[in-house]
């Protein structure tokens, strides 16, 4: 399959341009034309860019690229990154908010899902835009119940709940990674937030909002929207894909 076939398809089923984002999504970095592997990955980190090479992946999608805002100098670890793409001709196709955002295969419609839930309005006003999602139970829900289906279905050792709030939720507000900047819009329209990442700021917002939080760890709930996103490259191109895994524990 032509590459650029790939970049079209993605950059419009993403809404590439339609978010603000301080990375630089789409096709980050050129490799060659013709793709019959695609490798997905959470971060352009060395670690999975070796390993897709040594499955001689043409591109590899991830949520984290490599260059954020611009390009001021190609040396250092940007250029150890860069070295390894260019030496594979491999491609990088990065979707940081864009990702996050997608009703189908974004990082929070998947993490409702989890729950058997759906978005249903959309929250988290990231730069002027909603980039996470809200889910209803139909009845009320235990806390440990949520917490319990997370630690389950998603790759992180533990959850952390932190119950300042409701110990019985129904309105479910999610935001991956680092999804703090979203507490006090979250206390004003849900019960629990579900985040990745909980910083001793975000503890201290959460405890003084009396807004309950449960923290399942920025890589896992960032591993959803590369893996939802496979089976439709898969699928639509008749290519080869693989999930390149490479947690951080975090």
């Amino acid at each position: 399959m032509e590459r650029d076939e790939i970049v079209k398809f993605l950059d419009e089923f993403l809404s590439i341009s339609a978010y603000p984002d301080k990375s630089s999504n789409g096709l980050q970095v050129e490799g060659r034309e013709e793709v019959n592997t695609v490798a997905f990955a959470v971060d352009a980190c060395l670690d999975t860019i070796v390993k897709a090479r040594a499955f001689n992946a043409d591109m590899l999608i991830v949520h984290h690229g490599i260059i954020w805002g611009g390009v001021n100098y190609v040396k250092g670890l940007f250029a150890k990154r860069l070295r390894e793409l260019m030496k594979a001709e491999m491609n990088l196709y990065v979707a940081h908010v864009p990702l996050d955002a997608h009703p189908e295969v974004g990082n929070n419609a998947q993490l409702l899902k989890l729950l058997g839930l759906e978005p249903k309005e959309p929250f988290g006003e990231y730069r002027g835009v909603k980039i996470g999602f809200i889910g209803e139970f139909e009845e009320p829900k235990p806390l440990p119940m949520i917490a319990q289906i997370l630690a389950e279905k998603l790759p992180v050792d533990y959850v952390k709940s932190y119950e300042f709030g409701l110990q019985e939720v129904k309105r479910v507000a999610v935001m991956s990674g680092a999804g703090g900047f979203a507490i006090e819009e979250a206390s004003e329209k849900a019960d629990l937030l579900i985040t990745g990442e909980f910083t001793h700021a975000d503890y201290r917002t959460a405890e003084d909002l009396r807004l309950t939080v449960i923290a399942a760890g920025h890589y896992a709930t960032e591993t959803l929207g590369v893996k939802a996103l496979m089976p439709i490259i898969r699928e639509k191109f008749g290519v080869k894909t693989i999930f390149i895994d490479s947690p951080t524990g975090l």
